[in-house]
């Protein structure tokens, strides 16, 4: 690149050099052309003298622009050469620069090489790596299988050692049932047979009760209102042969009551979602819980605290029920399309009925071997629990079914649904033998609670409207209508006494009613 400017610069040197050479030349040929010209001028020729002094000026105008050509040729000569000089300087950066370039994309190869040199070795790392992860995983699947069949293994000898314990726990309960039934008998050897009265296979024996269970009042004013729950209560009941109330509210609390004062007694904590449904073993030793975290809760109603948490379900759980032959067995129906049967004694389900239409309501039959059951889809059916098969069905409602109560001469099952219609029908023809309605009477919400008096002539229903009806059952008129309500009404409980009327509210107000 050097050589090539140094002989660009000598030529523009050579041809400066050329051209001032041929402008002497030129310049000197013009005044060889013009001396003679001057010489006859000079002469004294009179007729010429004009004509020559014309000449001579063009020659002079001549000669002064040839000067100015010149002139003009030596700046450009100046200005070629300057450039050429810059042209040069320019030339000498580009290649400092290109030399800089080379050497820096000398030093980029050498560093490329050094990296692929260093993947090569990261790959055969990584098929190392690769190759022993294969392994491992090989090694994994091989442990998880022995793990899975050690798993099922000890599965299997803890079911059979559970079996083992339950018969022992089985045996023994007999024993002590067996001890207890003599004890009872010794007792009553000596003393005077009390009347009894067959209530729902339950045998009766409270003096205390007795003056009230033969008939139920006509409640007509409120006695008791209670703030019972924070955001609603959707389940109360009483007690067996009791005058004690158990509400269960959104506010994830069980309240026991005292009807006779309007007092709470006790609180049953450890519920983790709101209590949708609730009911008690005919011994009164145990409340159960429907709730919406999906489990249901077991309570000890003398200690106060929750004896099992039966988990299964995977949606809200919005009924519940115990057998009236056994205070061991109960069932429970979720928004999961299941229905549940659970052994308190053990605390685990034994048998689980799926079925396409969601269960708002159920209720166990008199023999304990079959239960009644609600659906979303209007329909009311029976079920035999142990084999967990449909025994019969009918269309029950136009919409949801919401309650289902069985009279306690076990003939008359009662349903409400949200087609604002209380139908009774004969258990065993499931025909209808009743239907109950009144204006204005609108069932509230998808678990609206109705009830049957204890002595089978009445039914209670809240109504959206805050107000309760009661019908006659023979009759299929209202007898009575009371207001005392500012919210729509959930549920209403008859006392097995006869007496007070308990309902409750959105609000969670509850009221007593004699």
């Amino acid at each position: 690149m050097a050589k090539s400017s140094m002989s660009q610069e000598e030529i523009a040197n050579e041809a400066i050099k050329h051209a001032l050479k041929a402008l002497r030349k030129r310049h000197l040929l013009e005044e060889g052309a013009h001396a003679p010209a001057f010489a006859a001028l000079s002469r004294p020729i009179a007729s010429q003298g004009s004509e020559w002094k014309e000449k001579a000026e063009n020659l002079q105008l001549e000669l002064q622009q040839c000067y100015k050509a010149q002139s003009r040729l030596s700046e450009q000569l100046v200005v070629e050469v300057a450039e050429s000089r810059a042209s040069k300087a320019l030339a000498q950066e580009k290649e400092a620069a290109i030399s800089d370039l080379q050497n820096e994309l000398m030093e980029l190869r050498n560093e490329c090489s050094q990296l692929k040199m260093d993947l090569e070795e990261k790959i055969k790392s990584l098929e190392v790596v690769v190759s022993e992860n294969k392994e491992l995983r090989a090694q994994l699947e091989q442990m998880t299988i022995k793990a899975k069949n050690a798993e099922a293994e000890n599965k299997m000898l803890i079911d059979r050692w559970m079996l083992e314990k339950m018969k022992d726990a089985e045996r023994l309960n007999e024993a002590n049932a067996l001890y207890e039934d003599m004890v009872q008998r010794l007792k009553a050897s000596g003393l005077e047979t009390l009347a009894r009265q067959q209530v729902d296979g339950i045998v009766r024996r409270s003096e205390e009760g007795a003056e009230f269970f033969s008939e139920s009042t006509i409640p007509s004013a409120c006695k008791y209102r209670l703030n019972a729950h924070e955001g609603g209560c959707a389940s109360i009941l009483f007690e067996y042969n009791s005058g004690k109330l158990i509400t269960g509210g959104q506010d994830r609390s069980v309240k026991v009551w005292d009807t006779n004062t309007g007092a709470l007694s006790s609180n049953l904590y450890g519920c983790l979602g709101s209590v949708l449904d609730l009911t008690i073993t005919h011994d009164n030793r145990s409340v159960i819980a429907a709730s919406s975290s999906n489990n249901l809760f077991v309570w000890d109603v003398n200690s106060g605290r929750v004896r099992h948490t039966l988990t299964g379900h995977t949606d809200k759980v919005c009924a519940v029920d115990v057998s009236k032959v056994s205070s061991r067995h109960v069932v429970s129906a979720a928004y999961d399309r299941t229905i549940k049967v659970w052994d308190l004694l053990k605390g685990y389900c034994t048998n689980t009925i799926i079925f396409h239409s969601n269960c708002n309501a159920l209720c166990f039959s008199m023999d304990g071997q079959t239960i009644f059951s609600g659906h979303v889809d209007g329909n009311l059916r029976i079920w035999d629990i142990q084999a967990g098969k449909l025994l019969s069905e009918v269309a029950a409602h136009l919409l949801a079914v919401t309650s289902i109560s069985l009279s306690r001469n076990s003939n008359v099952v009662l349903t409400s649904g949200r087609d604002n219609m209380h139908n009774l029908f004969d258990v065993r023809s499931l025909e209808v033998c009743g239907t109950l309605r009144a204006t204005g009477n609108r069932v509230a919400s998808n678990w609206s609670r109705s009830c049957i008096s204890p002595d089978d002539n009445h039914v209670a229903a809240g109504s959206a409207d805050g107000s309760i009806h009661i019908w006659s059952i023979s009759k299929s008129d209202i007898v009575s209508t009371m207001k005392e309500h500012n919210s729509s009404v959930l549920c209403c409980s008859w006392s097995g006494l006869g007496k007070p009327l308990a309902s409750a509210d959105k609000n969670g107000v509850v009221c007593l009613w004699t």
